[in-house]
């Protein structure tokens, strides 16, 4: 099982999931024609895509979606509500009803060969969730738009082997910067965004032995430094009580512009 992150960001994302027979995308939020030169990379087509996750409705997150469904058919999962909310949205009319495909938190499913498994998540959207994906004994999930986490967040990603977790916002930068003050409250509150600390704090209570790789994704363009999220999460990690320490894991910033590299387990 592998995975590369397309694009991660506050701008725009769109992860890739995939074994040698089945190949997802989490989310749809750049342009048809960045995901498919993205995919075109690896040796892949918009043909080749056998399903979308839709996390939730944000433009970010489903942007390029009306036009991959309409070129290529491709089958889109999302819980109720969001697919509700999508369909309030005037950018994705268009989307045939039966490229629709409604799911449940907390209720596996299978795609082809790769075992899926929705987790709530707190964020200001209809019914936002994230992603588990399971092949065989190896784990991978794509975290993001989480304001908060509980006890109920760290049991439902334990034992990933891969992990894109949010890093969204240095609270710093973010309390002094040009935002308004509204907006301001909205991301630091529980359903906002994950800030640098908060991952860092998230990802100590996830470490393992079999943890190969850790991506920190869905960066502020304006409230965050790639640099920054890297060393706060590592320190976080650092000063944890726990084992572990910052260098025993590949801990990768996900760009909002570039292709990742493909991580494969």
């Amino acid at each position: 099982m592998r995975m590369c992150s397309i694009a991660s960001g506050s701008s725009g994302n769109c992860i890739y999931i995939g074994t040698e027979a089945t190949h997802l995308l989490v989310d749809a939020g750049i342009s048809c024609k960045r995901t498919l030169e993205a995919l075109n990379q690896f040796g892949l087509t918009g043909k080749d895509i056998d399903g979308i996750l839709i996390t939730h409705e944000h433009a970010d997150h489903i942007s390029g979606l009306r036009v991959l469904c309409r070129q290529f058919g491709i089958p889109v999962y999302a819980t109720e509500g969001t697919i509700a909310a999508m369909k309030k949205v005037s950018n994705l009319a268009g989307i045939e009803d039966s490229l629709f495909h409604a799911i449940k938190i907390d209720k596996k499913f299978i795609l082809k060969d790769i075992t899926i498994n929705p987790m709530k998540i707190s964020h200001d959207a209809a019914q936002p969730a994230a992603y588990r994906f399971q092949y065989g004994n190896k784990r991978m999930a794509v975290a993001t738009d989480l304001g908060t986490y509980d006890a109920y967040t760290v049991e439902s990603l334990r034992g990933t082997n891969v992990l894109l977790l949010e890093a969204n916002h240095d609270v710093n930068m973010l309390q002094v910067g040009p935002y308004p003050y509204m907006l301001k409250q909205r991301i630091l509150g529980k359903k906002g965004h994950l800030s640098n600390e908060l991952s860092g704090r998230l990802l100590s209570q996830l470490l393992h032995n079999d943890l190969k790789t850790v991506f920190l994704g869905h960066l502020s363009k304006d409230n965050n430094l790639a640099e920054l999220a890297y060393e706060t999460v590592r320190l976080e990690i650092s000063m944890a009580d726990n084992p572990y320490k910052p260098d025993d894991f590949p801990i990768l910033v996900a760009s909002r512009t570039e292709v990742s590299q493909m991580v494969e387990i």
